[in-house]
């Protein structure tokens, strides 16, 4: 039988997450790749707010909340009130943070290369395929491709 949808994409994101890991400890890097989209919103340099960060990685606010918190944790951001509202907090990179940026900037650059070699090694190179999926999914959400095929399986 073959697998899922979602268990593909687990398998896909696991084979890509680990070794991209790896490369980051090869560079003696304590960093997880699930810090990057994050990172990369900061790298601009001004604070940003929460829902900034997650409009800026196309992540959710409550994923940008959590992988936040990890890095208050490593110490690669940090967290003030908002000027105008203290409940808002601003995220920037911490001096920690900005320190490891040029050695994160050159295994960003290597899995750029890694992606586009594996793009060229396929049909229909991957990132042109997730292109086109989020695409789709933008204009109808999976939630309602779910209920309308529940809706046309009560039918038969």
């Amino acid at each position: 039988m073959k697998p899922g949808l979602g268990t593909q994409l687990r398998h896909l994101i696991e084979l890509l997450d680990g070794a991209v890991g790896e490369a980051y400890d090869a560079a003696g890097l304590d960093y997880r790749p699930r810090y990057t989209p994050v990172m990369r919103a900061l790298a601009e340099g001004r604070p940003l707010t929460l829902g900034q960060i997650a409009e800026r990685a196309r992540i959710t606010q409550p994923a940008a909340t959590q992988t936040v918190n990890l890095m208050l944790k490593a110490d690669l951001v940090v967290s003030t009130p908002g000027t105008l509202d203290a409940r808002q907090k601003l995220v920037s990179l911490s001096p920690h943070g900005k320190a490891m940026l040029p050695k994160l900037q050159r295994c960003w650059a290597a899995t750029k290369g890694a992606a586009d070699s594996l793009d060229a090694d396929m049909s229909h190179p991957l990132s042109e395929a997730l292109a086109e999926a989020i695409a789709a999914l933008e204009q109808q959400p999976f939630g309602e491709r779910i209920r309308a095929a529940m809706t046309a399986n009560k039918k038969r």
